[in-house]
């Protein structure tokens, strides 16, 4: 599995694969404090933060830059924790920018990527704060289920209460 495929986009949304020179323009939007406000990092809207997690998104090999339909970037995500042997993948570390927030956008981003990873995995686990209730309703609207809760460790950041979601592939 391709955890960078080029080809993922539809009317509302491009996902296009991240790379070091888009740290600047990432961090435009990110810059936000109100994005991070009920994350288990809410400091990520600072640059020293950010740049952390900028880094493992470069290092993780499976992040996109996420942009809009007229062609502004509006958030990021990745792919990570593929285990082909499990047909397990995650989807995480997303964020868009609060004028996004209530839009088909979040929506778009997760049926691409779901519909990428189910050509290659049987199940796709999300990570979600257990203070982010905005995200907690964003998984349940796309039909994650809830199957538990653990601590989680983000790239260079400290262990973290999570909820644990899941959307198993339906043949």
């Amino acid at each position: 599995m391709n955890l960078q495929p080029f080809n993922l986009a539809d009317e509302n949304v491009k996902l296009i694969p991240l790379r070091e020179e888009d740290f600047e323009v990432l961090y435009a939007v990110a810059s936000d404090p109100l994005i991070w406000e009920q994350h288990p990092n809410p400091d990520r809207y600072k640059r020293d933060v950010f740049l952390n997690y900028f880094k493992g998104a470069i290092e993780s090999k499976g992040a996109f830059l996420i942009k809009n339909a007229f062609d502004q970037v509006i958030g990021c995500t990745r792919f990570y924790d593929y285990f082909p042997e499990q047909k397990e993948i995650k989807i995480g570390y997303t964020f868009f920018s609060r004028n996004s927030w209530g839009k088909p956008l979040n929506r778009s981003t997760k049926l691409l990527m779901l519909d990428y990873a189910f050509q290659h995995v049987d199940q796709v686990i999300f990570h979600v704060g257990a203070n982010n209730i905005r995200s907690q309703k964003a998984m349940e609207k796309l039909g994650a289920v809830k199957v538990g809760e653990e601590l989680v460790a983000y790239y260079g950041e400290a262990s973290r209460n999570n909820f644990v979601y899941q959307i198993s592939k339906t043949i």
